[in-house]
């Protein structure tokens, strides 16, 4: 059984890994790559949120196959990417700290012990040292390339069948006032022998369900787009470089293409 933390205890301990690792950080594109799902560790303290392995090891505990996709696109892209290290479950960083499933107390039929009945406090700690400084780095990152004018490129996977629906989409091209980029890859992927697209699915964008888009895309007024890959597309390293190849090749014919005149 998991112990939630007391009220006062402090969330990571020496042995857990810092919130956040970044892929190639002097980059040198306009491109920067976010993984808010990449990872799915759990601070020593919430005693794997009473889940057994195989929980957090399906896509409710992390988006499979991302971190592997981003470190590939940014080689390939000479882009700076940085990926969460913690699972969804302890706190979605895609997702502002007011909305319900910030800390999940369910995902996808599965109860999440390590979340019921969490006090203030202990919420407070997953967002004080996962969340904040997680995006703390995203926005100092984005200050520092300012001059760059950087293009977000959020990466996300989904799983091939939901709740008994099967998903026919190998991509999603996610968005939400802001179609620039989102619109000019979509196309670009559609012309791809055999591909079939999304146009937000099989997810959309919104400021209640999401925090990337809104917060870096629209509200900094940069070129954007979020991505959700099937992931049984990039489970393995080989899935994982035909993507990148692909995306790389597509989003660097997709940026003129956005951009007016």
């Amino acid at each position: 059984m998991c112990i939630a933390p007391t009220e006062a205890a402090a969330l990571l301990g020496p042995g857990d890994p810092p919130p956040f690792r970044v892929h190639r950080p002097e980059g040198a594109s306009r491109f920067l790559l976010l993984g808010d799902h990449a990872g799915q560790a759990v601070p020593h303290s919430l005693a794997g949120l009473g889940l057994p392995r195989d929980e957090l090891d399906r896509h409710i505990g992390w988006d499979i196959g991302v971190a592997g996709l981003a470190e590939a696109l940014s080689t390939r892209l000479d882009a700076i990417a940085i990926l969460q290290t913690y699972s969804r479950l302890v706190i979605d960083c895609n997702r502002p700290l007011t909305a319900p499933d910030s800390i999940a107390t369910v995902s996808d039929g599965t109860v999440v012990p390590g979340n019921q009945g969490l006090g203030s406090e202990a919420a407070r700690a997953r967002a004080d040292e996962i969340f904040t400084p997680y995006h703390q780095r995203i926005t100092q990152e984005l200050d520092r390339r300012d001059a760059l004018s950087p293009i977000v490129i959020a990466l996300h996977s989904f799983t091939p069948v939901f709740k008994g629906h099967v998903r026919p989409w190998h991509v999603g091209v996610l968005y939400q006032r802001d179609t620039r980029l989102a619109h000019a890859l979509r196309d670009a992927l559609r012309s791809e022998e055999g591909l079939v697209v999304g146009d937000n699915e099989p997810y959309s964008v919104s400021d209640a369900t999401d925090y990337a888009i809104p917060v870096y895309g629209e509200r900094r007024g940069l070129l954007h787009v979020e991505l959700e890959v099937r992931q049984d597309l990039i489970l393995h390293g080989e899935g994982q470089d035909v993507w990148a190849e692909r995306l790389a090749r597509l989003l660097r014919a997709s940026v003129p293409a956005a951009l007016p005149g």
